[in-house]
């Protein structure tokens, strides 16, 4: 312990090979195609402890035994956990712990805040958790502060689990306090290990608020980690961070602004994009369909090229039943919008959600060809603990199995409903894939785009070998049937 701090790890663990699952992934799973999220949340706590390092293991290829020799040289290890690769972290914390016996180590992360008894359970190793937003909590222990009296924690105490009372959320004085994530990515990641598809590469992500007040049933972090209440940073703040990054980073080609959704409130939206728009570098963010034209257009004319959209599915019902807060209407006139302005959209889609039938997945499929997005991403539901819809398929019968992934973390189907088994929503992934990109119009897009950049063209060839390999897995198993090989066994 140096200055009285003790000399701190931030981990994002290794895990299964492509695995993006810890610290900024709200949907973590071995990726189809090899991308990364920047481990945001453990940022904040890294830039407040001198000494501190924060690993960011799978994009950096740091292996298990790599990090074992790593956390050697620390007295405390801070490690962001999901329940994906919840028991891979378990076995890791237990190697560090035999390796380094004082040791001392914190899991954090939805997983814990959902299941902290379990948490606490699994390992001696894991000497206590954080629930919920854990950046002052670790500081204050790294610099002595007794477990007891630490807000959010959870430990052990005569073979009793321990749970102190909530910490106040955090506002916008408070979040302005906190050091720049873009920072501590500075003196311990190499950006151009982040990649994500559908953004310019290299690319660096930061926050400029926490949490979502929209009440989407399958959304995990608004659950467990960040909260309903929006909570922002001041414009000031978040264009200072902005012009920062773009000295720090001048090999950027782009900055993506990672908020659960970046465009809640329209005066916030324009006043930050003018204030954007004269540093001259491209952004792009997270967003819901409620942005009208006007509101578009000051992003587009402020350097915003593209929005991630969660369209989710194109049953009016299945939005309902999600309590996504959204209508088909209103998702048609913001692409069409989006379409005008010039900025481009990614829109992300769900098959099986509940209210899910073969009929739905086609009209699903469908309208995402009328919408006409860019790119598409389609995800198979998955039932997070800790969230309403892990509640509802868990009443109701609808959860066919606890394993969220197979043995390489790749996302299994885990509901299943009458009518709709788990191979048909399988195949509905396979199909919505195959109907979408093999259009004529849209293989003309992707290759029109790739002659003009070499940088692409690269990436893409990378990209679409990696897809065609998993497409075909996914066809073999629809064909036989979905083994049941979970990478993590239900508590």
């Amino acid at each position: 312990m140096s200055s009285g701090v003790m000399k701190t790890l931030l981990l994002n663990p290794p895990s299964f090979e492509k695995f993006d699952g810890g610290a900024s992934s709200r949907w973590p799973v071995s990726r189809e195609i090899e991308s990364y999220w920047y481990p945001v949340w453990l940022s904040f706590a890294a830039g407040m402890l001198p000494g501190s390092r924060l690993v960011d293991a799978c994009p950096h290829k740091i292996t298990p035994a790599q990090a074992v020799q790593i956390a050697k040289d620390y007295e405390f290890l801070v490690l962001f956990t999901s329940t994906v690769g919840f028991s891979n972290d378990v076995r890791l914390a237990e190697q560090m712990k035999n390796a380094r016996p004082d040791l001392k180590i914190c899991f954090v992360g939805p997983h814990v805040e959902t299941q902290p008894d379990q948490s606490l359970r699994a390992s001696e190793a894991i000497d206590f958790v954080v629930r919920g937003e854990f950046d002052h909590a670790v500081v204050e222990y790294a610099q002595g502060r007794a477990l007891e009296t630490i807000q959010n924690a959870s430990f052990r105490k005569n073979g009793k689990a321990v749970h102190n009372p909530e910490r106040p959320k955090m506002h916008t004085e408070e979040l302005d306090a906190l050091p720049f994530a873009t920072d501590v990515y500075k003196r311990d990641l190499t950006i151009e290990n982040y990649n994500v598809p559908f953004l310019k590469h290299p690319y660096v992500a930061f926050y400029t608020s926490r949490g979502c007040p929209a009440l989407c049933t399958f959304c995990m972090w608004p659950q467990t980690l960040s909260g309903h209440a929006w909570r922002t940073r001041s414009v000031d703040n978040v264009v200072r961070e902005f012009e920062s990054a773009a000295k720090k980073f001048p090999q950027a080609r782009e900055f993506y602004f990672d908020d659960d959704t970046f465009n809640i409130r329209k005066d916030r939206v324009v006043e930050l994009s003018k204030r954007l728009g004269p540093i001259g570098r491209t952004w792009s963010c997270n967003a819901r369909v409620h942005s009208d034209y006007d509101t578009l257009k000051a992003m587009a004319d402020g350097g915003c090229r593209l929005l991630i959209v969660g369209f989710e599915s194109g049953d009016p019902q299945i939005l309902k039943n999600i309590k996504k807060g959204a209508t088909v209407e209103m998702a048609r006139a913001f692409a069409k919008n989006c379409k005008k302005v010039g900025i481009r959209v990614h829109g992300d889609f769900i098959i099986g959600l509940p209210g899910e039938t073969k009929e739905t997945i086609q009209k699903t499929i469908d309208f995402a060809k009328e919408l006409d997005p860019e790119t598409v991403q389609v995800s198979m539901a998955h039932a997070m603990p800790g969230t309403e819809l892990y509640n509802f398929a868990s009443e109701n019968g609808f959860l066919s199995s606890e394993a969220l992934a197979d043995t390489k973390g790749h996302q299994l189907p885990h509901l299943s409903y009458p009518g709709l088994s788990r191979e048909e929503m399988l195949d509905g992934v396979n199909r919505f894939f195959d109907e979408y990109y093999f259009r004529p119009r849209i293989i003309w897009r992707i290759v029109k785009e790739a002659l003009w950049d070499a940088d692409e063209r690269k990436r893409l060839t990378a990209e679409a070998t990696d897809f065609l390999k998993l497409r075909w897995e996914r066809v073999r198993l629809a064909r036989k049937g979905i083994e049941q090989k979970p990478a993590v066994a239900g508590d």
